[in-house]
């Protein structure tokens, strides 16, 4: 950046550039600063705006739980569910379970994600949490599968509508194998029609499970927020441009 401002006004100086040139390149100059600046701008917007994201999800967390029929309410006035806490009593369906390809704690395996029958005879799928690689099959851990009535608790998550990038595979239905959370086509895989299954997630939380599987809690918070770094890096190369521009002014005075 300091060696192409150090061109650009080079060429507005020199005695030999036209009139027309000189001015082109200092209107180069002041678009190259306009567009720093406005970057520089943007990533602190966005800094805001994830500042608020973290704030919220961390209000969320700490907030009373709510029920199943709360969550549906929120999302059907175009709320923000994601992180709500909520308690659901229901029983699960262990026989059509789902896995998603997970790791936890350095270790390759997959989340369960089990159909709970709630009270109305639809049904809310869980993330109960992680089981290692070798223990994907369920009679590995027949401890962890609760044959009675249960109150999960835990966080509401959203559903994705479509798959987050190109580069995630595709979902491998046949070997019951999910790269990512087509709540769809985990439902339909196993049966269950559309109209009787929530249109969100659960995250049961840490209460640990009989036989210690799944491991639950498994919900992870860290989102990235570097903006303040963006935005101080365009900030710097617009300072650099406008010192680097001065130097040359000096230098050049006759």
């Amino acid at each position: 950046m300091r060696g192409r401002a150090r061109s650009i006004v080079a060429e507005v100086l020199t005695k030999k550039a036209s009139l027309a040139g000189r001015i082109g390149a200092f209107i180069l100059l002041a678009t190259t600063f306009a567009i720093l600046i406005s970057l520089g701008t943007w990533q602190m917007q966005r800094l805001h705006w994830k500042e608020g994201l973290l704030a919220a999800i961390a209000e969320r967390r700490s907030a009373p739980p709510v029920t199943t029929a709360e969550i549906e309410r929120i999302l059907a006035e175009g709320g923000d569910i994601d992180y709500r806490t909520v308690t659901v009593p229901g029983r699960f369906d262990h026989g059509k379970e789902r896995h998603f390809f997970a790791t936890y704690n350095g270790r390759t395996g997959y989340y369960v994600f089990t159909p709970l029958m709630l009270d109305d005879d639809r049904f809310l799928f869980v993330n109960r949490g992680f089981v290692p690689f070798e223990q994907k099959d369920s009679s590995t851990r027949l401890a962890g599968e609760l044959p009675a009535s249960v109150a999960i608790h835990g966080l509401a998550r959203v559903r994705l509508s479509e798959k987050p990038s190109s580069i995630v595979p595709d979902n491998d239905v046949a070997k019951n194998i999910f790269y990512w959370k087509d709540l769809d086509t985990m439902a339909s895989s196993v049966g269950l029609p559309a109209d009787k299954v929530l249109p969100f997630f659960v995250d049961a939380d840490a209460t640990p499970n009989p036989g210690g599987l799944p491991i639950g809690g498994v919900t992870q918070f860290d989102l990235p927020n570097s903006h303040l770094q963006y935005a101080l890096t365009w900030y710097g190369l617009a300072a650099a441009l406008v010192v680097v521009s001065g130097v040359f002014i000096i230098r050049r005075k006759p």
